[in-house]
Parts: C-alpha cells; sequence; structure tokens
C-alpha cells in the first residue's frame, strides 16, 4: 500500500500524536482518524514564543526549573530575553541535552564517541532524565491540544471528539533498546498521558515506538524519494543526522511487493551536531583564555551553533562568529568589529569526526550488503549541513560509488515526527535485521570429554536427580545478522525441577536474556563465545521474563542415587518476539496434546 493510502477503518474518531523528543530541539506531529478517511499527517508549528528560534516546527529542547524544582519555562519560551534575565536572578537550573542521559551505557564503545559523551551536561540537582523528560512531554502535549484547537475550525469540538481516545509513538535512536523505551513509558505516565497500566511493557498498545531510522524510511517515502527508486529491489540507506545521534539505517523493497526489509544492522553513534558545537567550544575555551572576551564564551558558542555552524561550507574560505557590535575588537585574538574569525579548516576540524562516521558507515554497508544500493538519503537536522552533504558527495565520487544522495524538499527536522505517524497508519517494514546475538545462559550436562567441561570441574552444579552441570553456557536463541520478520518467533526449551517443598517457586520463575555485544567466536561457525567467562566484558542482561509456571502440569520423577522419594519437573519453552521496536515474550507448553500460551511479563535490567 503506497503512502498517503491507508483508509482507517476504525469504529470511531481518535487521535494518534507522535513525539520526538530530541537532543536539541523536538517536535510533534499527529493525525485525527476519521473512519472512512484517509488521515493526513499534520505537524505542530505553533510554539508559545516560537518566534524566538528558527527551528521550522520544532522547538528547543530545553527546561528550566527554579530553586524549589518547580517548572519555569520549556522550549522557545526559554530563550525569551525576559525568562533568561529572571533565570540570571533567580538561579533557575537550565536541563538540556537531558535525552543523552537515558542512552545505553555499555562498555566498548567507540572512543570518539566516549570522548564526546564524557562532555554531556550534568542534570539540574534532584532531577531525573525521566522527571525531566516527563515535564517536556506534558509541554507538548498541551501545545499540540492548543495548536488543534486553534487551527482546526470548531477546534474545541475537534478537541472533545478525541481527548479520550488518543494513541502516542514515542521515536528513539537506533541503538536504544527495551530499557530505554521502558524510562520514555515512564515519563509518559509521570507526565498524566497514560495511566500507570497503560505504559507497562505487553500492555496497553496507546503507546508504541519506533526507531529514528525507520520514522526516517517513513518520511522519505513521502517527500523526495521518487516512485521508481526501489522498484528493482535495491537498497537505500537512511542517514538521520540528529543533535545527539546519527541514525543509519539500509532497506529495500522485495520485487512485486509493497513491503520493505532491512538489508543490515542498523547503526546509532553518539556524534550528532551537539557534537560538533562542543569541539567547537573546546577550540574557543583555548585560543581566548587570555582574551577578555573569555567570559563571554557561552555567548560566542551560540552564536556559533546558531549561524556559522549553520551555514559552514566552504574549507577554503575564513569563518565569522558575529557576536557582539563595532566595538568589540581584540585583533590579537582574531575579533575585530564584533567577529571572531576562524579559518575554515579550523571550522571544519569540528565536523570531521561526525562526518568521518558517517562516509565510513555509509562505505561499509555498500560492502556488507547482499543487494546493491542506490541512493543515500538525509533526514534529520544536521543533514542540512552543506558542508555534510559536500563531503559525503565527495567521499563517494572518490570511492567510485554509484550512490545518488537525495534529501528531501520538506523540513528535514520533521523527519522522525512525521514519519512515525505515517509508520503507525501504515507499518511498512515487515523484517529487521538482529543487531546482536540473543541467548541464555544455560547448565548444561557434564561431559568428562570436554576439557572445557573439565576446566570448569569446580563450578559443577547438582541437581536433585543426580545430574551433574556445567553453568553459564551461552545457548543463542538469536544471532547477530539473522533476519526477523513480523511471523518469526524464537523459542528455548526449559525445564524445572521442584520438591514438594519448592513448588511455591513456581508462582515467579525468571528467564534472564542475555545480550552479547562483542565479536569473540569458539569456533568458524558459532555466533558467540561457547560460555560466558571467555568474553564476559561483552555480555550484559537484558531482560528477565518473568512466568508463572504453577498451572503448568507436573512429572513426578523418582530421585537418583539411591534417594527416597520423587520431586517433579516441568517442561516449557519461552518464546519470544523480536519483530518490531519492542521485544515480547509468551510462555507456551503442552498440556493433553494440545499446545498452551500465556503472555509473560518483560522486565528490562538498567543498562546505564
Amino acid at each position: 500500500m503506497a503512502p498517503g493510502t491507508f483508509v482507517y477503518r476504525g469504529l470511531s474518531r481518535k487521535l494518534v500524536v507522535a513525539f520526538d523528543l530530541g537532543t536539541t530541539f523536538s517536535g510533534v506531529s499527529y493525525s485525527i482518524l476519521d473512519p472512512g478517511d484517509t488521515p493526513e499527517v499534520r505537524g505542530v508549528t505553533r510554539f508559545p514564543g516560537h518566534e524566538q528560534v528558527s527551528g521550522g516546527s520544532k522547538i528547543p529542547t530545553i527546561v528550566y526549573y527554579d530553586r524549589d524544582g518547580n517548572v519555569r519555562a520549556v522550549g522557545a519560551e526559554a530563550l525569551q530575553s525576559d525568562n533568561i534575565d529572571k533565570a540570571k536572578a533567580e538561579d533557575w537550573q537550565k536541563a538540556e541535552w537531558f535525552k543523552l542521559h537515558i542512552r545505553p551505557k555499555l562498555r566498548g564503545a567507540d572512543s570518539k564517541e566516549d570522548e564526546s559523551i564524557a562532555k554531556i551536561p550534568p542534570l539540574p540537582s534532584d532531577k531525573s532524565a525521566v522527571e525531566i523528560a516527563s515535564d517536556f512531554f506534558r509541554y507538548l502535549f498541551e501545545c499540540t491540544k492548543a495548536y488543534i484547537q486553534e487551527s482546526h475550525g470548531n477546534g474545541d469540538a475537534v478537541w472533545a471528539s478525541v481527548e479520550k481516545d488518543i494513541d502516542f509513538v514515542v521515536s528513539h535512536p537506533n541503538g536504544w533498546g527495551g530499557y530505554q523505551q521502558s524510562q520514555l513509558r515512564e515519563a509518559l505516565v509521570m507526565a498524566g498521558l497514560v495511566e500507570e497500566w497503560e505504559g507497562k511493557t505487553n500492555g496497553d498498545k496507546r503507546v508504541s515506538f519506533i526507531t529514528e531510522g525507520e520514522a526516517g524510511l517513513h518520511f522519505a517515502l513521502r517527500h523526495g524519494l521518487p516512485k521508481a527508486t526501489m522498484e528493482q529491489g535495491e537498497g537505500i540507506i537512511i542517514v538521520d543526522g540528529g543533535g545527539g545521534t546519527i541514525d543509519i539505517s539500509a532497506y529495500r523493497k522485495p520485487k512485486f511487493s509493497d513491503k520493505f526489509e532491512e538489508i543490515v544492522a542498523s547503526e546509532c553513534h553518539f556524534l550528532g551536531s551537539v557534537f560538533v558545537t562542543m569541539h567547537a567550544r573546546q577550540h574557543l575555551d583555548g585560543s581566548l583564555k587570555k582574551s577578555t572576551y573569555h567570559e563571554d564564551l557561552d555567548y560566542i558558542v551560540s552564536c556559533f551553533d546558531k549561524t556559522t555552524k549553520v551555514w559552514f561550507s566552504d574549507d577554503q574560505k575564513p569563518q565569522y562568529i558575529r557576536f557582539g557590535s563595532t566595538r568589540d575588537t581584540d585583533t590579537q585574538h582574531n575579533i575585530r568589529f564584533g567577529q571572531l574569525k576562524l579559518t575554515g579548516e579550523t571550522v571544519a576540524q569540528f565536523f570531521q569526526p561526525s562526518i568521518e562516521c558517517i562516509t565510513e558507515c555509509v562505505k561499509r554497508i555498500c560492502e556488507d550488503s547482499p543487494h546493491s544500493i542506490s541512493h543515500v538519503v538525509l533526514v534529520g537536522g544536521f543533514s542540512a549541513s552543506e558542508w555534510l552533504y559536500k563531503q559525503l558527495e565527495q567521499a563517494v565520487k572518490m570511492d567510485k560509488l554509484k550512490l545518488e544522495i537525495l534529501r528531501p524538499q520538506s523540513h528535514p527536522n520533521k523527519a522522525v515526527s512525521d514519519g512515525a505517524v505515517s509508520s503507525y497508519l501504515n507499518s511498512i517494514v515487515t523484517a529487521r535485521i538482529a543487531r546482536f546475538s540473543y541467548g541464555v545462559m544455560r547448565n548444561v550436562e557434564y561431559n568428562t570429554d570436554d576439557p572445557e567441561h573439565r576446566r570448569r570441574i569446580g563450578d559443577l552444579l547438582y541437581r536433585p536427580s543426580g545430574r551433574k552441570l556445567v553453568p553459564d553456557a551461552f545457548e543463542v536463541m538469536l544471532a547477530k545478522g539473522t533476519k526477523v520478520s513480523d511471523e518469526t518467533e524464537v523459542s528455548i526449551k526449559m525445564w524445572k525441577e521442584v520438591t514438594d517443598d519448592t513448588k511455591r517457586k513456581l508462582e515467579k520463575v525468571p528467564f534472564t536474556l542475555y545480550c552479547y555485544r562483542g565479536l569473540k567466536r569458539s569456533n568458524k561457525t558459532s555466533t558467540g563465545p561457547k560460555f560466558m567467562d571467555e568474553d564476559s566484558v561483552h555480555f550484559s542482561k537484558l531482560c528477565s521474563v518473568q512466568a508463572d509456571l504453577s498451572k503448568l502440569p507436573l512429572e513426578p520423577i523418582p530421585k537418583g542415587n539411591g534417594v527416597e522419594g520423587e520431586f517433579y519437573r516441568v517442561r516449557y519453552s519461552v518464546v519470544l518476539l523480536f519483530n518490531s521496536a519492542e521485544l515480547k515474550a509468551h510462555i507456551r507448553w503442552e498440556e493433553n496434546g494440545m499446545e498452551e500460551r500465556t503472555p509473560a511479563s518483560v522486565i528490562f535490567f538498567d543498562d546505564s
């Protein structure tokens, strides 16, 4: 089904709202769904104080709190002169870039990204990233409500007709997982937008998630990507250049299909546009150390961020940061008539880590993809940079890659929120590639002929049946690089042994799912280490699947090794569905020759 041809088949009017919580700028898109009509994707383009910013349909992701922790100014209003003066006079605390505090903080990250992440501004005292996100979501929602009431004919009546039936879509970077989603759900609950039970994983469908890469694909199909581009089964790369992250994904549409599939694992790098500004700050802090204008560093950096960075396109021409009046001069530090002069080469260096990241990713995807790539589509605010565009174009030519680079004509900073709504209306991606290997730590039967088992003889476990088991063997359920479709389920057979005294433990049986992010293999055909201790630094607990097994049939078995009495064994399978942005789980067993199932709760471990 082509974008724009979806017809809403529901029985009553409803509203879908998509939040794009960005590191530096955030936006909202929405659609009012009327039965029998083709919905229109619309963006909220009017916010309080919006004239203060040039972000198109977005506002700055900023929240000011007073000393008592109360919200005083949000978004564009935080940049109004009177609020800036009050913030200084009344010692308000500023929360910005708080989204990056929700990110996964995993070991083994790229050193360039580690260096950049270390410079993220701290959160205000007594405020968590989730609390700040909840205040910002609440503000975006109120702005959406006001916009609909003011922009639609008979707006108050329109709002009244949908306010009790609203679904939310929240976008997030490609590299975010279940724990980050749980944090965003909690923020929506704290904001009062959904009830607590609706914010739980596997709960109500009012809250859903989409990766920024996938949202970018939906936006590209609606704005600028030629219809015939992918009819031959060729792939496209979506580069979503945001404030905090650069999200890179690749998709193709198989011949004779109207759906898309991911063709390589998506990537997420913390090298978005804010890190260009960070590098500029570091340079200016050093170069102005002995200048009287060093005390104006924050303002000078702000002027660079809003103008010089945005318009930079030529490293052979000098660049200027306009920050003062004609009376502001310090020739020893390249300041004349209120302008600080930088060489084009210097400014280009601020961009270099981000540009290298994008160009290397594009080349790697072209090499690794099983299908030819024909286009690279740039979306997101950072992708509007002329310098980024030129450098990517130059890299493509130098490597003789047959790629056409496109930027949608519509506002690229609307890509994520618009694409999120489009995906809600008509999801077109039906297969994705696993970014890592997922599995479980098993206790395996001790084999005296296996040297790896003998090496771990001091760790053996003993069961009521007399069995000897070697702990922490990694059994892969889903291998890195595996294509997972909407119908794909992965399962693993499990059992639990209990006695009459321990039957009560069946009421809450946890199953821990592990993620392996490393490259080690036990042999050429394996998908990871055979045991956890071979590369423990790259293993992490992803989530706990919790199930009630007390109603499952018990198999009585005599105790072994001459011990009188019997124990009980319950057999079941843990079934996982990785086929969307959210992980889901079930418990499956056989009873009286029939397959039975029950949903299981998924609780994600904190990977921060």
